[in-house]
């Protein structure tokens, strides 16, 4: 054949025939490892339970946007949620109106302790019994201080995720931020949160004297972020006052009272107060608060951030970022949803610095905003205005 040997001609065949042969399964091979890199979602129906403190907006709203974003990633079948009145209300909404092939939120699987300590014993008791008997949850959502430190141990093995707890490290929650200390136990953390918050606020007011209310508890005190705010007192060399409320209780005018009465004495004693997040810290109480704290002409930083800077608190820092909280656990939800262990994924939230201003109340307390400031202003409210509750 065109002068070449038989046997060369014989050898290039069997060459060619072999090249091809592995050509086709290194194909295939290729072919097998694109398909294991885009895994099915999950071979089962996971079944989704809820279990809070107590009605909170925070925990309704983080819950709404880490289900929105479920639904961006094709986990639930895209729908519009609605801002209900309570989370009982938003469960059972989820429980009859989403659909989905993969999770499902069950009616009967929401648990709340109604900010009753009684009460919380009762229903963490009931929901333990449910996880290690019965086996008909898959992922249980800890909602707030409560229910993650009811839930972030070893008494059960359900994937549970502690969502929108105030310092999970420092309540004891979890370990440290990269590890929960149990294999099925995820808590966000943001461990820096709330001295950048003091910091910035010190460096705007110069003040001397801070107030802060809080209820004298092992939660209040970390929900009012002592550690940290004692820490940052010592760096900027500034008193801290304390007032003691009630919180953590059933009676939600009792708990705004508290703390009404506690601004009230503190406006006479500081110039500056920081306003933590707890019960009795609501749209309900706010505008007593600014009005309490502007007749005095004391600065106010929010801890809890949203609308109070609106409704008159001076400034807030790194408010909550409803959206990127929602992805940040969405993701996480996903990683566990295809077999990751909880324990296993990275709890460490990074906040951007997010800064609001209400420039009546500056004006009302006599407080100069500087043009770098404002400059850097997330948010800048030019009016106090008030909640619909009001």
């Amino acid at each position: 054949m065109f002068g070449l040997d038989k046997g060369v001609v014989r050898f290039r065949l069997v060459m060619s025939l072999v090249i091809f042969l592995l050509l086709g399964v290194w194909r295939s091979a290729t072919s097998a490892e694109a398909i294991q890199q885009v895994p099915e979602k999950t071979s089962k129906t996971w079944h989704l339970a809820y279990y809070e403190g107590g009605d909170n907006s925070s925990y309704r709203r983080y819950l709404i946007s880490t289900i929105e974003r479920l639904m961006e990633l094709g986990w639930v079948e895209p729908a519009e949620i609605p801002h209900l009145n309570n989370s009982k209300q938003l469960w059972y909404w989820l429980a009859n109106n989403t659909k989905s092939n993969y999770i499902k939120f069950v009616e009967g699987n929401y648990y709340s302790a109604q900010w009753d300590q009684n009460l919380r014993e009762k229903e963490k008791q009931k929901i333990i019994r449910r996880l290690t008997q019965e086996n008909d949850i898959d992922l249980i959502f800890a909602m707030g201080t409560w229910a993650g430190e009811d839930l972030a141990n070893n008494t059960h093995h359900t994937p549970t995720f502690v969502i929108s707890a105030s310092n999970p490290i420092e309540s004891g929650i979890i370990k440290s931020a990269d590890n929960s200390g149990y294999d099925h136990v995820f808590a966000r953390v943001a461990p820096q949160r709330y001295e950048q918050q003091v910091r910035l606020f010190h460096d705007l007011v110069k003040f001397k004297k801070l107030g802060v209310a809080y209820e004298n508890t092992k939660n209040g005190r970390t929900y009012a972020a002592l550690n940290s705010i004692t820490k940052v007192a010592k760096e900027r060399q500034f008193e801290i006052i304390s007032c003691y409320t009630q919180s953590d209780i059933s009676e939600r005018a009792i708990a705004n009272t508290s703390v009404i009465t506690c601004i009230d004495r503190l406006a006479k004693e500081v110039d500056a107060l920081y306003i933590t997040e707890q019960g009795g810290v609501n749209e309900q109480s706010i505008p007593d608060i600014v009005d309490i704290a502007n007749k005095r002409q004391v600065a106010t930083l929010s801890q809890e951030g949203g609308d109070a800077v609106k409704y008159g608190i001076l400034m807030s820092v790194s408010s909550p970022d409803f959206d990127s909280v929602g992805l940040f656990l969405a993701k996480a939800l996903d990683d566990v949803f295809k077999g990751a262990a909880p324990g296993n994924l990275n709890q460490l939230f990074k906040e951007q610095n997010s800064i609001s201003i209400n420039l009546k109340t500056a004006e009302i307390i006599g407080a100069y905003i500087y043009a770098d400031w404002l400059a850097i202003a997330d948010r800048i409210y030019r009016q106090i205005e008030q909640p619909e509750t009001k």
